[in-house]
């Protein structure tokens, strides 16, 4: 009867065990796999919570995670954390400032953890705040039970890439390539591991959000990544994968200049390319190439616009009024 209780214990640890870590292949939102040993990937619940991606990085006294994410992904990332490792989380890097990425600020420091970033993240929150964060409050339950009037900055910045943490264990880089997704777009990259967590400039999916982002110099930002020796891409929206992901992200933005750029050429209009429903964007008849539809969703319209806009005003989107 002992042993039998036993090997039932031994098994449900088993299914338990597996049920957190996926070491290979597709994996449910919110678990988390290991990508190489001491770095495990955690992929956000977009469609039901609005998370974004994380990753967990295995220092010799301390773990770095990978983005803030919203406050209730946050909490999720703390418990994620404590289940592969018994050590504190020392920092917490923000890849950019966008509510999905760095609202969760404040419950890290809150729990001892240092917030970094690229000073352009802490820049773009003076631009754009405090009205996002207030008008998240409203929709989002987890921001406004923080009662806070405006989000919380990166404690600590850094202007000189790559910033660098090390130890005896492991060297971390984390570099800002120029402005593509936002102004403070951030890469972390493991040179000995070869993983490179890319943040929304490299996503893999139809993830893009273009309005705050320089469509006609994302993709040598890109391109810049691509220059590192890199083997896993730990994207901030969608799967994890290889170098292709970095590759589809480029080429998307390639496509997407190019064919509004095509448009405008022929001399059509805002109003000839894109089709709205009220206020809402909702068709265009731009079309890209089958080899970036991985990036084509149902945001393509606004896309669309933003290019449009871009292109025609001869200016990055996120310098446009809008």
């Amino acid at each position: 009867m002992i042993k039998r209780r036993i090997w039932i214990l031994s098994i449900f640890a088993l299914l338990t065990a597996l049920a957190f870590f996926v070491a290979a292949g597709d994996v449910a939102p919110g678990t988390v796999k290991q990508i190489v040993p001491g770095v495990w990937f955690r992929e956000g619940e977009i469609h039901t919570l609005g998370h974004c991606n994380n990753a967990i990085i295995e220092m010799k006294d301390y773990l770095i995670v990978v983005d803030a994410n919203f406050p209730s992904g946050a909490r999720a990332v703390m418990d994620a954390a404590k289940k592969v490792s018994n050590k504190p989380v020392k920092y917490v890097f923000d890849t950019h400032h966008h509510g999905d990425h760095a609202y969760g600020n404040p419950v890290w420091t809150q729990a001892g953890s240092i917030t970094l970033a690229y000073k352009g993240v802490a820049e773009e929150m003076k631009r754009y705040e405090p009205k996002r964060w207030q008008d998240t409050a409203k929709e989002r339950k987890d921001v406004g039970e923080l009662n806070l009037a405006n989000p919380e900055p990166p404690k600590q910045t850094f202007d000189k890439s790559p910033f660098i943490l090390k130890d005896d264990t492991r060297e971390v880089r984390f570099y800002f390539f120029g402005w593509a997704h936002t102004r403070g777009d951030g890469f972390v990259y493991l040179p000995k591991e070869k993983v490179l967590c890319s943040g929304d400039a490299g996503v893999n999916g139809a993830y893009n959000y273009t309005a705050d982002g320089n469509i006609g110099n994302w993709p040598k930002v890109m391109e810049a990544a691509q220059k590192l020796d890199v083997t896993h891409v730990l994207p901030g929206h969608g799967g994890s994968g290889g170098k292709e992901v970095l590759e589809g992200q480029k080429q998307f933005m390639i496509e997407l200049h190019r064919a509004v750029e095509a448009a405008v050429k022929q001399g059509k209009k805002l109003d000839d390319i894109v089709k709205k429903d009220g206020t809402k964007l909702v068709s265009t008849s731009i079309q890209l190439p089958d080899s970036v539809k991985n990036w084509v969703g149902e945001g393509l319209p606004d896309q669309v616009r933003d290019a449009y806009e871009e292109i025609t005003q001869h200016k990055p989107i996120g310098n446009v009024p809008h």
